[in-house]
């Protein structure tokens, strides 16, 4: 049977049915297939959140606080651990993830009510945890910067996490919260080949257009990092150094990176796209995963999700770790965030 290939300008064929479906009906191959998949447009859903900041307790992440004003995302990237949290919704993980998305169209007003409750505490926020704030279909909803400019006005520390050039539209917000030091930014920086980047992330911004975006976010005098994530052995990983060279260059302050997760649907669905793309080389990438992950394909430990263990594992994190000094990048933005300035509009003053 002939290996699907996915609809133009998406990541995945493969819509599986989310592990709390009640039924399954199952596909079958009569030969009749199409050499040529079609396309499938993008539908929004509207949702009416009732609350918009999301709390965690993960001591993997550099942040308590996170804000996501669409659930799905445009940029289609197969390797995306946020996929199986579509499930909730009962929708694919897979191309339903990437054609069926909500949009908390009310995010803002949601965002400055939870900003004005009595006894709220500032900590920064995290924008972009589970999928790309920058996505797409921001051009035409705006939330991000709906959120932003809230953020702004209450004078709230932001860190915002994207593979998308549409970041550079809020240039005006963020330069004017990077002036009270409110704001880091961190470029997901996944490939230098275009190719690559076609297949792996389709609907994502090209690798030179991210490159812009750190030069540009620099030049107005924001603080960029960049994620080299995820690190794929045999598909990305040997770019590690170039990455980092080419960020660097840019203007990067900071760098990080992530071996690949493949948690619950995304693992068969990662699978399905090394046959369809890398069939020579899916055995031994798996295999690879397999050694860094404890002989399985995913390991959800705190502590080792993010970058595996074993021989493989710990060779890229010496080769991170050489190339973090060669290129005189931090391993962590040089200045902390300034939660002092909080300040909800007509609230009371401090005396002190």
């Amino acid at each position: 049977m002939p290996v699907s290939l996915p609809p133009r300008g998406r990541g995945t064929a493969s819509n599986p049915h989310n592990r709390y479906a009640p039924t399954q009906i199952i596909a079958s191959d009569d030969g009749w297939y199409q050499e040529v998949p079609p396309s499938r447009a993008t539908e929004v859903r509207a949702e009416t959140a009732k609350t918009l900041i999301t709390r965690n307790q993960s001591p993997d992440l550099p942040f308590d606080c996170s804000i996501n004003p669409y659930r799905g995302c445009e940029h289609g990237c197969i390797y995306c651990y946020a996929r199986p949290s579509h499930a909730y919704w009962d929708l694919s993980p897979g191309i339903d993830f990437e054609t069926r998305l909500i949009a908390k169209t009310n995010a803002a007003a949601v965002l400055e009510q939870q900003l004005s409750k009595p006894g709220y505490q500032c900590a920064p926020i995290n924008l972009g945890s589970n999928t790309d704030p920058y996505q797409p279909i921001d051009r035409e909803h705006r939330l991000t910067r709906q959120v932003l400019e809230v953020l702004l006005r209450y004078r709230h520390p932001v860190t915002i996490v994207t593979k998308g050039s549409l970041i550079l539209r809020d240039l005006d917000l963020l330069t004017e919260l990077a002036q009270m030091n409110l704001v880091s930014v961190y470029i997901s920086l996944t490939t230098l080949d275009d190719e690559l980047k076609r297949i792996l992330e389709p609907r994502a911004a090209a690798p030179s257009a991210r490159l812009r975006a750190i030069r540009v976010l620099r030049q107005h005098g924001i603080p960029v990092g960049v994620l080299c994530s995820p690190m794929i052995p045999m598909i990305n990983d040997m770019e590690l150094e170039r990455l980092l060279e080419s960020a660097k260059k840019a203007g990067a302050q900071s760098a990080n990176y992530m071996l690949l997760r493949l948690p619950r649907e995304v693992a068969p669905l990662f699978e399905e796209w090394l046959q369809a793309h890398h069939p020579q080389r899916a055995e031994h990438v798996l295999s690879l995963i397999r050694q860094s992950r404890g002989g399985e394909l995913y390991d959800s430990r705190f502590g080792t999700r993010f970058r595996g263990e074993g021989a493989f594992a710990d060779l890229l994190e010496q080769r991170f770790a050489v190339a973090l000094r060669r290129f005189g990048l931090a391993r962590r933005q040089p200045h902390s965030l300034d939660c002092s300035r909080f300040a909800p509009p007509g609230g009371q003053l401090s005396l002190l």
